[in-house]
């Protein structure tokens, strides 16, 4: 039996809705975030570092993210959601599964940590705070959120889709950091391309039922 460990506002939707896609039998076991936002001690009990998404196997476990999607999709991909290998195409949806959690993940997180730090300090040191936060923000985070924003949009109006002119697993990876780029670091704006494929990829009847399921 698969089971996914599944943590609130967390990037394990993606798992989810792979799950749907494939079609396959899964159990999710539900975790929430405490107050401080981190994950639950309870997770620690299923692998180390206490992260979600965590996939379980038959007693195997398996952790990250773009791990657990190679896993997945080497010994359960009847449809075909990862390009043949030797294409252009392969190539294009290596690079984003790679990518997603290599380079665009960590600039998100240093957003949302940047974000964060005013609202953890002493009231007496907010502006000081704010004013080191939102210049870090400024000039280092945000244009480079923008180059690579810019980069989803050049590839999303070139294909349609991440990895060539059809749906593959490529982006089901890619929808986490896109989608929280758009509305958390506020990338919604000047990305008609962008617009387009968000729009696409939540009509999809697995998107669907993954939602549903962890709503």
């Amino acid at each position: 039996m698969l089971i996914v460990h599944y943590l609130n506002n967390s990037r394990a939707h993606r798992l989810i809705w792979l799950l749907e896609e494939l079609g396959l039998d899964y159990e999710i076991k539900f975790y929430r975030r405490g107050p401080d936002y981190r994950a639950p001690a309870e997770l620690k009990k299923v692998h180390p570092l206490g992260k979600s998404p965590v996939l379980e196997d038959d007693g195997l476990v398996i952790a990250e993210s773009g791990a657990i999607f190679e896993y997945l999709l080497d010994k359960y991909d009847p449809k075909g959601l990862v390009p043949q290998p030797g294409t252009p195409e392969r190539l294009a949806y290596t690079y984003w599964l790679h990518y997603a959690e290599g380079s665009a993940m960590p600039l998100l997180v240093m957003k949302l940590i940047f974000t964060m730090i005013p609202k953890q300090v002493p009231f007496f040191m907010k502006p000081f705070a704010r004013a080191i936060s939102g210049g870090i923000m400024g000039r280092m985070i945000d244009p480079q959120l923008k180059e690579n924003a810019d980069l989803w949009e050049a590839e999303l109006s070139e294909n349609g889709w991440f990895a060539g002119s059809a749906f593959s697993a490529a982006d089901i990876i890619m929808s986490f950091p896109v989608e929280a780029a758009v509305t958390r670091a506020g990338l919604g704006s000047g990305y008609p391309a962008i617009q387009k494929w968000l729009q696409a990829i939540k009509t999809r009847d697995a998107h669907k039922r993954a939602s549903e399921k962890v709503s």
